[in-house]
């Protein structure tokens, strides 16, 4: 996937029998996901999108404004990827980061490299960053006190209970800043 693409939403089961899907946003306010005029897919598909009702239900229309049209094409849909051009996001305020900007990013630990940042998770209580071996790191300030955009580097500093003593320096992690 291009790097000028951000990861805005992703598909999910159907609403009904009309077409309507649930839609799970990654903004900050879900309802803004429908401002975005164009939402592309994995595949380079456009799609506008329309929210129907609460919880994430939405309605999809194709490039040419055709709605999807039934709960089988809207099954068929299920789990596919929607991003918006970097350029129809605001820049973030500082301290703040795009999940897709930190994903790649090297982090650093005491001079000693951990690894790139594989992904970055959010499960509710905070974004961490996932380093190579499966180690999550906490993107807070006490774990993650500097991020260079720049350079492309982080510095990180685990808890010991996340590394230990003895795998201070050693294996990689990730972590990621709200």
């Amino acid at each position: 996937m291009s790097p000028d693409l951000i990861l805005i939403g992703v598909v999910g089961k159907p609403h009904g029998v009309r077409g309507l899907v649930h839609v799970r946003s990654y903004a900050q306010d879900p309802q803004s996901l429908a401002q975005y005029e164009t939402l592309l897919d994995d595949q380079g598909r456009k799609w506008t999108l329309r929210w129907r009702g609460a919880d994430g239900v939405a309605q999809l229309s194709d490039a040419q404004g055709r709605p999807v049209a039934d709960r089988t094409h809207a099954q068929a849909l299920v789990n596919t990827r929607l991003y918006v051009t970097r350029e129809a996001l605001p820049e973030p305020e500082e301290d703040e980061f795009y999940h897709a900007d930190l994903i790649g990013m090297e982090a650093f630990e005491n001079g000693l490299s951990l690894g790139r940042v594989l992904a970055v998770h959010d499960y509710g209580g905070g974004a961490s960053l996932e380093l190579p071996g499966g180690v999550l790191v906490p993107f807070t300030q006490a774990c993650v006190p500097q991020v260079d955009m720049a350079q492309r580097v982080l510095s990180v500093h685990r808890p010991e209970e996340i590394s230990g003593e003895e795998g201070r320096g050693v294996g990689r992690q990730v972590a990621a800043r709200a």
